[in-house]
């Protein structure tokens, strides 16, 4: 059986070629071809364009992450399937449990270090700082991602309500709203986070009138995509102090393969104090990789097999 894994992924070969074993031929790419048909029995990637997923011959397009919007899902050939892969849940709750701790604990305000000469000054005119617990988190989206920061931001005493597109009640909530009335629990909300796939009906989702229906005290964090917020609207809601913090891990650019300056956006971020801007990272762990690609490896045993595939987001036609 033959399997390509590409781009960013390609380092990922030999683990995988580990976890498969003999009978698993795994082949590295750096990119895919420009033209002529794209073979395999597996193809991990990423992103896949229309042109691109016209020309796989292949029997399951496995992507290497949760997201699809890199994947041109409707130009795949009949008898291909898509499967996604979660695993980074863990790592990106610790990432907002961090985030609502270093809001509500304001240690930048401290000196960073105690010596002879601050520790009495600072010890008699210590600030009083926030707690977390009895504050309100309302999770935009409540998939993996969003239960597992729930069950973390419980613990913490947080009280959650969840945001999904039908509202369906669900044990790790306190409460289960639709999306629809976002604008209803905005003005209560103390920690907003965004956790949700980025589609038709999200892009956007949060512009210049959701922020500023928010507190003046509110924490946002973007776990999401950046394209949920508007570009523009939470720049200026951060210079403005109309909300008091973001933690940002997701951008609206990413560089280009040998591109060696790339903003991250449009507007300098990089200037807002309130601002604890990140690149990327909040999943990516040893931890996440060990996991993924033992899903990766189990699914394509499955195909091997003809046993049914996990996580299908998009059936052979």
């Amino acid at each position: 059986m033959l399997i390509r894994i590409v781009g960013a992924h390609a380092p990922q070969a030999a683990r995988l070629r580990e976890l498969l074993g003999p009978g698993y031929e795994v082949v590295p790419m750096p990119k895919l071809p420009v033209e002529g048909p794209i073979q395999a029995d597996v193809l991990v990637s990423t992103h896949v364009t229309a042109d691109e997923a016209a020309r796989l011959e292949c029997r399951l397009l496995q992507t290497p992450s949760a997201g699809l919007d890199g994947l041109a899902l409707a130009a795949l050939p009949p008898g291909c399937t898509a499967c996604n892969v979660f695993e980074h849940e863990i790592p990106v709750a610790e990432y907002a449990v961090f985030a609502v701790l270093e809001h509500v604990l304001e240690l930048a305000k401290l000196p960073a270090q105690l010596d002879s000469r601050s520790w009495p000054a600072v010890l008699a005119d210590r600030p009083f700082h926030g707690e977390a617990s009895g504050r309100s988190m309302t999770l935009v989206g409540f998939g993996h991602i969003g239960r597992m920061i729930a069950t973390r931001a419980r613990a913490l005493g947080l009280r959650i309500t969840a945001l999904t597109r039908r509202g369906q009640p669900d044990p790790a909530a306190d409460r289960s709203l639709p999306v629809t009335r976002l604008h209803e629990i905005l003005p209560g909300t103390d920690v907003l986070v965004l956790c949700c796939p980025l589609d038709e009906n999200t892009r956007g989702l949060i512009g210049a009138p959701e922020l500023a229906a928010m507190k003046p005290s509110a924490l946002l964090i973007n776990v999401a995509r950046a394209e949920v917020v508007e570009e523009q609207a939470l720049f200026e809601a951060l210079r403005d102090r109309r909300i008091a913090r973001a933690a940002v891990d997701v951008w609206y650019r990413y560089p280009k393969p040998g591109e060696a300056e790339c903003p991250p956006s449009r507007f300098p971020f990089q200037t807002l104090p309130n601002l604890r801007a990140t690149p990327h990272v909040a999943g990516w762990t040893h931890g996440l990789m060990e996991r993924r690609y033992a899903f990766i490896a189990e699914n394509i045993g499955r195909l091997a097999r003809g046993a049914p595939l996990e996580n299908v987001v998009r059936p052979p036609a």
